[in-house]
C-alpha cells in the first residue's frame, strides 16, 4: 500500500496532535516496531567484508562471537547480545558500544545491556596500551555487580573472536534468535501503550 492509500494524521506540528492522529500512528507503527529484528539483520550484513585491518571482517567477528557464545551454553538473548555487539561500527567508529547498547535497551536485561555498553572499555585490557591509551581504563568499573560478567564476555567470546579458520555459524542460524528478541520489548517507555492498542 502506498503512502498516499494510508491513512495518516493530519497535524503539521506535534503539538496540535490528537487522540485520533496517535490511533493512526501507533496502529501503523506496531507492525514496523515488530518488524525491526529484520532490520538489525540487514544492519549486520552491512558488516560483511569490512575489514577494517582485522584478520576478519566484522560480520564474521560478531559471527564468531555469537557463535562460542551458543556452543557455549548461553541462553538466547545472551547469543543475540554477542551476535550485535559491534554492530555500531558502521555508524560509530568512536563510540560502537554506545550504538548497539541502545539498540538492544529495550529487549535485554540490564546485566546484557551493560556488558554491550561497557565491552569496548574491557577489551581495551588487550590493547589500549598499543595505541596510547589506558590499559586498565576498565578498573573504574571494579566493584560494579556486571564487572565480572562483562570481563568473561570479553575474555570468553569477544576477544578470541577473530579466528579466520573458525568454524563459524552463519548469519542464518541466528535469525530466528533476533526475530524473537527484537519482537517485543521487555522494558520501554512506549510498552503499554503498545500492549493496549
Amino acid at each position: 500500500m502506498d503512502h498516499q492509500d494510508r491513512q495518516h494524521a493530519s497535524f503539521s506540528d506535534m503539538a496540535e496532535s490528537t487522540a485520533e492522529d496517535w490511533a493512526i500512528i501507533v496502529k501503523e507503527q506496531m507492525p514496523f516496531a515488530a518488524n525491526g529484528g529484520q532490520r538489525v539483520l540487514d544492519h549486520l550484513r552491512l558488516l560483511a567484508g569490512d575489514y577494517g585491518g582485522f584478520p576478519v571482517d566484522r560480520l564474521t567477528h560478531c559471527l564468531q562471537t555469537a557463535t562460542r557464545a551458543h556452543r557455549d551454553g548461553r541462553p538466547d538473548d545472551y547469543v543475540v547480545m554477542a551476535l550485535i555487539h559491534d554492530i555500531g561500527d558502521t555508524l560509530g567508529a568512536y563510540n560502537h558500544p554506545d550504538i548497539a547498547a541502545a539498540i538492544i535497551k529495550p529487549f535485554v536485561s540490564e546485566e546484557l545491556h551493560w556488558i554491550v555498553e561497557h565491552h569496548g572499555i574491557f577489551q581495551g585490557k588487550n590493547f589500549f596500551h598499543h595505541i596510547g591509551l589506558d590499559p586498565d581504563m576498565r578498573e573504574q568499573f571494579r566493584g560494579h555487580k556486571y564487572f565480572a560478567a562483562t570481563e568473561e564476555f570479553v575474555q570468553k567470546y569477544d576477544c578470541p573472536a577473530f579466528d579466520p579458520e573458525y568454524d563459524t555459524l552463519p548469519l542464518e542460524f541466528f535469525e530466528p534468535m533476533v526475530m524473537k528478541l527484537f519482537a517485543k520489548p521487555l522494558n520501554s517507555i512506549y510498552k503499554k501503550a503498545m500492549e493496549t492498542t
